[in-house]
């Protein structure tokens, strides 16, 4: 097994992030890396690096202006009078889906309210040189799949499930997963998502939430109580020609890995009806029960029986790194993962 991974993904290191209106210490931080290294150490995967990827690939899924607004905000921000040294909307593009059409502004007060979707995805000087390296490993990552590899790791930090193609959120500005996905499809592979991240990747959902090409499928914690509270519930089953190509499975916080297993042998099923060619396994950590953000109950073992169940279908898979935050068990839970779906 291979693992695709970037050192320059370490640049990206905000102090903090907004809670309950609050800064408080940020979780998604470079000492994630060398946890999850830790793991792969442990499964002896061979370390590749990728190539440098340009704006040109991200913008596979995402718009060109929210890739022009990352580019100049810094710069931009710098020229506002007593502004903060880390952008921060005070205003939000509330209901622009919904309401009577948005227009788009110049001011960069409004393109950071329009673009920065809550207040956990800090932008910093080389915020952008660490996303780009994330997004480079994870396509870097399915090329070698497309090559005849049968299981990859891609290192991917910062994360990118919640990143939608023109928002940035939850930690999340490249959407790795469904660029990875994305790749897949254009080279002619049937690709399935399977995320199972304890948030849900509502931005994965959103990117392919009109189309009946790439199946998204997520297990998560019931958003009624957690993030990102909008999204994720049973009724979202795609829009248009992708009606039925979208499955959300909330579950309570506190599952433990009975429970579990039922919502993933329900998911699986999904995917095997789907008949894809490849699956791509957004693999977020922070379902342990030691994770910070407390969502499950899984424990280190059980990684192994989820990754084992998934393997079962037999799919060539890429793994995605989404969520999973520093804990003592980190590493251990990758690599049980790993071991299971090897």
């Amino acid at each position: 097994m291979l693992t695709v991974f970037d050192e320059t993904q370490r640049l990206h290191a905000p102090r903090t992030f907004i809670v309950s209106g609050k800064p408080q210490p940020i979780p998604e931080k470079p000492e994630r890396i060398d946890m999850l290294l830790q793991g792969v150490k442990q499964v002896g995967s061979t370390l590749v690096a990728p190539p440098a990827i340009t704006m040109e690939t991200v913008g596979l899924v995402h718009e060109q202006r929210y890739l022009s607004f990352l580019e100049t905000l810094l710069e931009r921000w710098s020229h506002i009078p007593d502004a903060s040294e880390i952008p921060l909307p005070n205003i939000y593009a509330m209901g622009r889906s919904t309401l009577a059409p948005v227009s788009y502004p110049e001011s960069v007060v409004g393109q950071a309210g329009y673009h920065l979707g809550d207040g956990a995805c800090p932008v910093t000087p080389t915020t952008l040189q660490a996303a780009l390296a994330s997004a480079a490993s994870a396509t870097h990552g399915a090329s070698l799949v497309l090559g005849g590899e049968k299981l990859v790791y891609a290192l991917c930090r910062p994360p990118g499930h919640h990143a939608a193609a023109d928002v940035a959120a939850g930690f999340c500005y490249f959407n790795n997963s469904a660029l990875a996905a994305e790749i897949f499809t254009r080279a002619g592979k049937r690709t399935a998502i399977l995320d199972i991240d304890v948030h849900h990747g509502n931005g994965t959902e959103a990117i392919f939430y009109d189309r009946a090409d790439v199946l998204t499928v997520s297990i998560h914690a019931h958003p009624k109580r957690f993030y990102p509270f909008f999204w994720g519930y049973e009724n979202e089953t795609g829009r248009g020609v992708g009606e039925g190509f979208n499955l959300n499975i909330p579950m309570e916080r506190g599952t433990v890995i009975k429970d579990y297993c039922t919502s993933l042998e329900t998911a699986l099923q999904r995917v095997n009806d789907f008949k894809p060619d490849v699956l791509v396994l957004a693999a977020g950590l922070d379902i342990a029960v030691d994770d910070p953000f407390k969502g499950f109950a899984i424990a280190t073992p059980e990684f192994a029986a989820i990754g084992k169940m998934i393997a079962q279908i037999g799919l060539p898979t890429l793994v995605v790194q989404e969520g999973g935050y520093p804990s003592p068990s980190l590493g251990l839970n990758l690599a049980s993962l790993l071991k299971g779906l090897g």
